[in-house]
């Protein structure tokens, strides 16, 4: 755990001074020559869901949530929009004690990060896009969801709109977020 939040501040302070990069939507799948002969998706066509981050403290701690852009009813960007994808890993940690969970900001039990920005047409299911979270990150990553904050005893209950986890993206940072029971998916 030390480990890691040391990691975490070194990627906070690399962040700081980092200049945004975006990978095109046509480099985002597998090209031709890496194909496993199996037909590819067609694009994704509908609004997607974003989120921003809300705060991200010094310790390594980041707050994701809806803000004012986000419809989690309908999707709120075009798919032809790039924007990272948030990923996340849940390790089963507990919730730090300067967190307090609720239903409108539960703990992930886990970390998060994105991936490089995509266009929301490549994010053809959720296969896809839980797909690029283990290809950027590794095995057992996947795409962050609406209701993975979790709160109560033993964190034992899902709420929805935001969450904690471990991290560091950049304050103010927007980033695609599924949302398993709307259609407010690229995919849908």
């Amino acid at each position: 755990m030390k480990l890691r939040r040391s990691i975490v501040l070194s990627c906070l302070a690399i962040l700081a001074t980092a200049t945004p990069f975006t990978i095109p939507a046509a480099d985002a799948q597998p090209s031709a020559a890496h194909s496993t002969g199996a037909p590819r998706a067609a694009a994704a066509t509908h609004a997607g869901m974003t989120w921003s981050t809300a705060e991200q403290r010094p310790n390594g701690e980041v707050h994701v949530s809806y803000d004012s852009q986000t419809n989690g009813y309908q999707g709120d960007t075009p798919a032809t929009a790039s924007l990272p994808v948030l990923c996340l890993d849940i390790t089963g940690s507990a919730a730090p004690s300067d967190i307090t969970p609720g239903f409108y900001a539960g703990w992930s039990k886990g970390w998060v990060g994105l991936t490089p920005s995509v266009s929301g047409t490549s994010l053809t299911s959720r296969a896809a896009a839980d797909a690029l979270c283990a290809r950027s990150f590794g095995t057992g990553w996947r795409m962050g969801e609406h209701h993975d904050g979790w709160y109560g005893p033993g964190l034992a209950y899902s709420g929805g709109w935001s969450f904690w986890a471990n991290g560091a993206i950049p304050f103010g940072t927007r980033f695609w977020v599924a949302i398993n029971d709307q259609p407010a998916n690229p995919w849908n």
